[in-house]
């Protein structure tokens, strides 16, 4: 299987969604990158959660992601995207639209994590070990299904 990103935008706008986003499990020898929001943002302030960030028009999914994780961690390099993963919730963005957050995942490049003004930390951690994590729930259950997912291709 492969991930049809037109599908997935399709999808969004026949629902009605008002704003797209993209994020990404960013894993590494069984771990998952989680970056904290600086407490001065306006949506979630504080608060664990993937890199993750809104689609810009003219833009498809794919380059929104790689656009966010450059802004967000600083990763430059092509997307090698786990080829069979794609995690799909709604929500309410913080201006009142409903959102569509696509979650896709990929292996860490071993690059340098260079955080933006958005963030004030990140860690790795294990997905059976969220208890200490204040991740939304979706985020949560998007780590789990990943989990899952590499477990089974294991």
């Amino acid at each position: 299987m492969s991930i049809d990103v037109q599908a997935l935008s399709e999808s969004a706008r026949r629902d009605g969604i008002g704003k797209v986003v993209v994020g990404a499990v960013i894993h590494h020898l069984g771990q998952v990158l989680i970056l904290r929001r600086s407490s001065s943002d306006d949506f979630l302030p504080g608060i664990e959660e993937l890199p993750s960030g809104g689609v810009d028009a003219g833009e498809t999914l794919f380059e929104g992601l790689a656009r966010e994780l450059a802004e967000e961690v600083g990763r430059v390099r092509g997307l090698d995207l786990d080829p069979d993963f794609v995690s799909v919730f709604d929500y309410v963005s913080g201006s009142g639209r409903r959102a569509r957050q696509y979650t896709f995942a990929l292996p860490y490049d071993g690059a340098e994590v260079i955080l933006s003004d958005e963030h004030t930390a990140y860690r790795w951690v294990q997905p059976d070990q969220l208890g200490d994590s204040d991740l939304t729930e979706e985020s949560k259950q998007t780590i789990r299904k990943w989990s899952r997912s590499a477990t089974r291709g294991a």
